[in-house]
């Protein structure tokens, strides 16, 4: 489904993403984790079209889409989240869906067409009952869900996740897992998805990339992880840097 072969990215002298290789294939849940400035945004702006690679190839479903541009990804059927959502404040759940449905695909269809689909997706992410409420009123995870809502709504198969879980609490996190399981489960979709909460990321993924320094130094199960030196010097070494 999706091919990274040896992808780079330089700022000037900086080299941000250093000769990365993996890939993700139909059904999986993999994980992207990594001390802070690893380079895992970057690597998220890379596959989406938000940076153009200095070096190496992007495939997505036998396409190569490295430098393309944003929204011709996302037509063939890659979706993504921000760390910082931005939903249209003073637009309804609604409206934010129904915009994302309406741009994020080539196809024309009948407006009754569309409302079904937002009503079906805000059904699925549950926010059917906050339907009518401005986004500037939701909670933060009410966001978060309103966020994948808008990706849900291009149709995607592969969905980057970029900190779903991030400012959520204890409880909120064990309420937001369902969600994310059953876009796989339940929806066939792809996960690739940042994450800091590694309770909840080793629990989710069926594998697990890590990169530090831009490089990636770890791709296997989650449990072979928290035994790998690297990846434990990675974690170390942020601690004993703070």
């Amino acid at each position: 489904m999706l091919e990274v072969r040896e992808l780079s990215r330089n700022f000037g002298g900086l080299q941000a993403i250093f000769e990365i290789s993996f890939k993700v294939s139909p059904g999986q849940i993999v994980g992207l984790i990594g001390p802070n400035g690893a380079g895992k945004t970057t690597l998220f702006a890379l596959l989406s079209g938000f940076l153009s690679p200095s070096g190496g190839e992007i495939q997505f479903l036998n396409s190569s889409i490295g430098g393309m541009r944003p929204d011709r990804i996302c037509h063939l059927g890659m979706a993504r989240t921000f760390q910082v959502v931005r939903p249209f404040p003073e637009m309804t759940v609604f409206e934010n869906v129904k915009v994302a449905a309406i741009f994020g695909k080539h196809s024309k269809r009948p407006p009754s067409v569309v409302d079904q689909e937002v009503q079906e997706i805000l059904e699925s992410t549950g926010l059917f009952s906050k339907a009518g409420r401005l986004a500037s009123s939701l909670s933060l995870p009410e966001r978060k869900r309103l966020e994948v809502a808008r990706t849900l709504a291009t149709k995607p198969k592969l969905l980057l996740l970029d900190e779903v879980l991030a400012g959520l609490n204890p409880r909120e996190v064990e309420e937001a897992i369902p969600l994310i399981r059953s876009l796989n489960n339940q929806m066939k979709i792809s996960i690739l998805m940042i994450e800091h909460n590694l309770r909840a990321i080793m629990g989710i993924c069926d594998r697990l990339l890590v990169i530090n320094f831009g490089q990636l130094i770890f791709d296997g199960l989650p449990t072979e992880a928290v035994e790998n030196p690297e990846v434990i010097q990675a974690y170390l070494g942020e601690k004993e840097d703070a």
